[in-house]
């Protein structure tokens, strides 16, 4: 098992940064776009036609070696974002679209992301890519974790899958600080820990428990 290197380094397990990890992300994006893709579309016209604005969200989010990319959502909040909203979302946020609520609960809006998987931008399991803003709050033994590929989801994903109601809790004033300082660390500790062991059977096991908490 990979560990830790001189001076505290991220020596993570070969599968991570593999080419056997990138042709399954690979072969496994193309299989599941074609397989759901009366779904998209379905999901397409749904926000197209329940509320105002673009059908997909893109937002700039740091990837591996702090390469920024945009990452792809159905779009699921109002078009219009008063000054200063937070990034991150909090259970019963109003910026949410009534069908972006049913979208989001079955992680729906998350399936655009099959192709930034298909072009290497992502991996199917990984860290979550955040903003830089947020990224940027790091100190530099958790900044390791950029030399990941981020992933739709992965061991702090499957933790934090209730993030938008532990948020709920605190003031918006708040919301970023509490998120970058207690939060954000945890997760990318979390998910450097995994990297430390990864390999295929793992990441396949991490995937049935995503799927089996959508439906949970």
């Amino acid at each position: 098992m990979a560990a830790s290197g001189i001076g505290g380094t991220l020596l993570p397990a070969p599968w991570n940064l593999s080419p056997g990890k990138r042709l399954f992300d690979f072969i496994a994006s193309i299989l599941l776009l074609l397989l759901t893709s009366p779904l998209l579309l379905a999901v397409a016209l749904a926000v197209k036609l329940t509320s105002r604005g673009p059908i997909l969200y893109r937002q700039s989010r740091v990837g591996q070696g702090g390469c920024e990319f945009s990452l792809l959502k159905f779009r699921t909040m109002v078009q219009e974002q008063p000054a200063g909203a937070p990034c991150v979302t909090r259970f019963g946020d109003p910026r949410i679209t009534p069908a972006g609520k049913i979208l989001r609960q079955w992680k729906l809006d998350e399936l655009p992301q099959l192709f930034n998987v298909l072009k290497g931008e992502m991996s199917f399991v990984g860290p979550r890519p955040d903003v830089s803003e947020y990224m940027a709050t790091l100190d530099a033994q958790h900044r390791q974790i950029l030399s990941l590929r981020p992933g739709l989801t992965g061991v702090a994903t499957l933790h934090y899958r209730h993030e938008e109601q532990l948020l709920s809790q605190v003031p918006e004033t708040e919301l970023k600080q509490f998120y970058c300082t207690q939060v954000l660390p945890k997760k990318v500790g979390m998910d450097l820990e995994y990297a430390r062991g990864a390999g295929l059977l793992s990441d396949l096991a991490i995937l049935a428990h995503t799927v089996g908490a959508i439906f949970s």
